[in-house]
């Protein structure tokens, strides 16, 4: 972790300054000021067991209440039922029409809908799923691929008998292992052979998805025409081809992928694919599930799709008219192509093995009443995404950019204004003289004995009440107060961005002209509320008034999102992309960073709001460790935040926060043994959520059960490839990273070279800011090395940081402002009550 110096004064001289504590005398006050360490730690730690041994109790939150997966023992007997699981490769919601696609639009309001996140192994330079790869997938009910470049179309099967092979099969097979997902082709339709079921396959999509593990399918037909009798079979897989087939015959681009489709020849191919549903619907038996997906991309760029499901669900009743959830996303309306293979085994009455990844489908949420209304809100998810996706990169260059400009305004603001006003007379150094003995570490009693022993109440003096408003003296120059005014209020805005960028979400600012414009608009709309707020009442004449303001509200507002379903994350510009099927709910690793900077740096401001009236620091402490607590199990909670990487981040950032607002340092050995708790809750957590059903697992059981079977340092790896190639390859947030950093170390922290004390100013007027700025700057530090976001983790947390501790030292610059100087008489700095 960075030193915990972060922000002491630099000296010129040797002398102690005035607000350096009084060393210690051995005895009985030195025993006595270990305790508000032990308290807090103690707090955290037994806050986290508490709330870690509810979990057990909350596993019905984070599922809608719905029929379990057929549990183990359940395929001792033949398949139940019987499934048609219908591949549509390239249905997307926008191709639906009444008069264009009558059957498929009829489906949608005889059953469940959802937009399907169709995300498996991409082709090389392009983050699509190809046909044959969501064939595959569903194959394996885990992500699968094709080697080489391009999308090559799914090839014929060798006949044999009533059945066929799958040429190439042992070579796609081979690939798997080379994707990190390990996929087992084979899987869907060699468990219903093994229980006695029987699989046929009309279409050579349709066979890659029902072939057993050795590429064989029992019964094969090229088309519908050539298979009268669907009665015997458990498991029907059709392909409907058509919107495939078109893309196919469009010219490649430069790596090998077939362009778009003009809109009319895409319209001719969705209505010639509704023409063979309606046949494959006219000859299903009686009581036959339909699951429709549109099962991969056909366009260069990713998109969600159409999934609908009609006739019996797991429960034996229809499947109502509204939207489709699982519990792999937690959202109406969206599921996962995983999710499909799931969903067709349960329906059959089997158990999916371990390497099915997916949920299975539910019913869930109401949908408009109309079809019409139904096709429009799911084709504006996939607009929403579409948008997001051309909005993200050119936003994080306008955020990244305008960061590293105001910075260069600021710190150029900052030398003005030494220039321009003179510094307060020191005692031998830089910083400003004051009444008290205080330090500026936090935590440190703001009243010592003549003995220099801490009291043994360990009460922080009642300070004499604040001002009403605190005005820069007059004998300031007015330009040199207005660009500080001005510095202030624009870094309030900066640090407000980030949870604005979720609250955007409330608007849809995708549907409105000039999409770009749009969302950027909106989210500077929102964080000039919070602003506005931030400095609407008395506490903005405090030091921490505004970063308490605009910190609590980042922590508040993404605590009850992840507490409600997570909706603020999905397609945020900082949140969930659906498309490209990363994670659909609980916090995102950006969530995380601005929500742990948000909670600790809040915690910061209320506890320098409470010791400003007098209350016991012990109590300050342990309060801050209760909530502390809490937000680390909302963050890890499997029903809430489901964050695996972020708890022992959390953990160790909230205990640096809490060891400092103490009053006491923090050592290498604290260090190790707040991260072992960390790692043993984090571990914990996911052990209980590993307990639960396989069908209302979160990622963090899947881990567990990884491990179980070997498969954990596959994922490892993975998750650790893609940290170190974002960190690399986003140049943008390193570097805003890095000059964030320098921002708080060169320029507020280094009061010799720019002239101005600002941080130690801050410090000594609100000693808590400097443990919630390390609590912070180790949380995202912790969190950089446990996630596989990198780069992005502590780009997001100084996001918030570093812009909310500039607004703190404006403060403390005003308020330090000297009196003009024809007057004789040299003014006390101001005391804990202005701050």
């Amino acid at each position: 972790m960075p030193s915990a110096t972060l922000g002491a004064e630099h000296r010129e001289h040797h002398a102690r300054p005035a607000y350096a504590p009084a060393t210690p005398r051995p005895g009985a006050a030195a025993r006595r000021a270990r305790r508000p360490l032990v308290t807090p730690l103690l707090t955290l730690l037994l806050g986290l067991l508490l709330a870690t041994a509810l979990l057990p109790a909350t596993p019905a939150a984070a599922t809608s209440t719905t029929t379990p997966a057929a549990t183990p023992g359940a395929a001792s007997h033949g398949p139940a039922g019987r499934v048609a699981l219908v591949g549509v490769p390239g249905l997307q919601w926008s191709d639906f029409s009444e008069s264009g696609t009558p059957t498929l639009w009829k489906l949608v309001t005889q059953g469940g809908s959802a937009s399907l996140s169709t995300r498996a192994v991409p082709p090389p330079d392009r983050g699509i799923t190809c046909p044959m790869a969501g064939w595959l997938t569903i194959s394996a009910g885990q992500r699968a691929g094709t080697p080489g470049r391009g999308c090559p179309s799914p090839q014929s099967p060798r006949p044999a008998g009533e059945g066929a092979t799958v040429p190439g099969w042992q070579d796609l097979v081979a690939f798997q292992s080379d994707t990190g997902y390990a996929a087992q082709l084979g899987t869907l339709g060699q468990l219903v052979t093994d229980s006695g079921g029987k699989v046929a396959a009309i279409g050579p999509g349709a066979a890659l998805a029902a072939a057993d593990k050795t590429g064989k399918i029992a019964k094969y037909a090229p088309t519908l025409d050539t298979l009268n009798d669907l009665t015997p079979y458990n498991l029907i897989v059709f392909e409907a081809a058509d919107l495939a087939t078109a893309w196919a015959h469009t010219p490649l681009d430069e790596y090998g992928i077939p362009t778009s489709l003009p809109a009319p020849e895409r319209q001719a191919a969705a209505t010639r694919a509704d023409q063979q549903i309606a046949a494959l619907v006219g000859k299903l038996p009686p009581n036959t599930t339909l699951l429709l997906a549109g099962i991969s991309d056909i366009s260069p760029n990713a998109h969600l799709h159409a999934a609908i499901a009609t006739g019996p669900s797991p429960n034996g009743q229809p499947y109502p008219h509204g939207y489709l959830t699982a519990s792999s996303t937690r959202q109406d309306g969206l599921v996962t192509i995983t999710d499909l293979t799931a969903t067709a085994i349960q329906l059959l009455g089997l158990t999916a093995p371990q390497g099915v990844v997916g949920r299975p489908w539910q019913p869930d949420g109401n949908a408009p009443a109309s079809a019409a209304g139904t096709v429009t809100r799911l084709a504006d998810g996939d607009l929403a995404s579409q948008v997001l996706k051309d909005v993200r990169g050119p936003f994080f260059t306008v955020l990244v950019s305008v960061q590293l400009l105001f910075y260069a305004f600021a710190a150029l603001a900052l030398r003005r204004r030494s220039a321009r006003v003179p510094e307060t007379p020191s005692t031998g150094d830089d910083t400003p003289s004051t009444p008290s003995s205080e330090d500026d570490h936090p935590g440190t009693p703001a009243t010592t004995s003549p003995t220099g022993e801490t009291p043994p109440d360990e009460r922080a003096p009642t300070p004499p009440p604040a001002p009403p408003s605190t005005p820069p003296p007059s004998g300031a120059p007015a330009d040199a107060s207005r660009l500080l005014v001005a510095v202030q209020v624009v870094a309030t805005v900066s640090g407000a961005i980030a949870v604005s960028t979720f609250l955007a979400q409330l608007v849809p600012w995708w549907s409105l002209p000039m999409p770009m414009v749009s969302v950027i608009v909106t989210i500077l709309a929102i964080a000039a509320l919070i602003t506005a707020l931030a400095f609407a009442g008395p506490w903005r004449s405090h030091v921490l008034g505004p970063l308490t303001v605009v910190a609590s509200i980042t922590s508040l507002a993404l605590l009850i999102d992840v507490m409600t379903g997570s909706a603020l994350q999905v397609n945020a510009v900082t949140g969930y992309e659906p498309v490209t099927g990363g994670r659909f709910y609980g916090f995102s690793n950006i969530a995380f960073a601005v929500y742990a900077t948000g909670t600790i740096l809040g915690l910061a401001g209320v506890a320098q709001w409470l010791l400003g009236r007098g209350v016991s620091r012990t109590v300050v402490v342990t309060l801050c460790a209760l909530y502390a607590a809490f937000a680390v199990f909302a963050d890890g909670s499997p029903s809430w935040g489901a964050d695996f990487g972020g708890v022992p981040a959390f953990v160790i950032g909230a205990a640096v926060f809490l060891i400092l607002l103490s009053g006491k340092r923090v050592s290498v050995l604290k260090l190790l043994l707040v991260g072992v708790v960390a790692v043993v809750l984090i571990a914990g957590i996911s052990v209980f959520d590993w307990m639960r059903p396989a069908d209302r697992r979160t990622h963090l059981g899947t881990f567990v059960q990884q491990v179980i079977d070997g498969q954990a340092w596959t994922v490892v790896g993975r998750k650790l490839t893609a940290m170190i190639g974002v960190t690399v390859g986003n140049w943008s947030l390193t570097l805003l990273s890095l000059v964030a950093l320098a921002f708080l170390f060169l320029v507020l922290a280094r009061p010799s070279r720019w002239g101005a004390s600002a941080l130690g100013q801050a410090y000594a007027l609100a000693p808590p800011l400097r443990a919630g700025l390390f609590g912070t700057l180790t949380c995202a530090f912790i969190g950089f090395l446990m996630n596989d976001s990198g780069i992005a983790i502590p780009a997001m947390a100084l996001t918030v940081a570093v812009p909310l501790t500039l607004a703190a030292c404006v403060r403390a610059l005003q308020l330090a402002t000297p009196t003009p100087s024809e007057q004789r008489s040299t003014p006390a700095a101001p005391t804990r009550s202005e701050a």
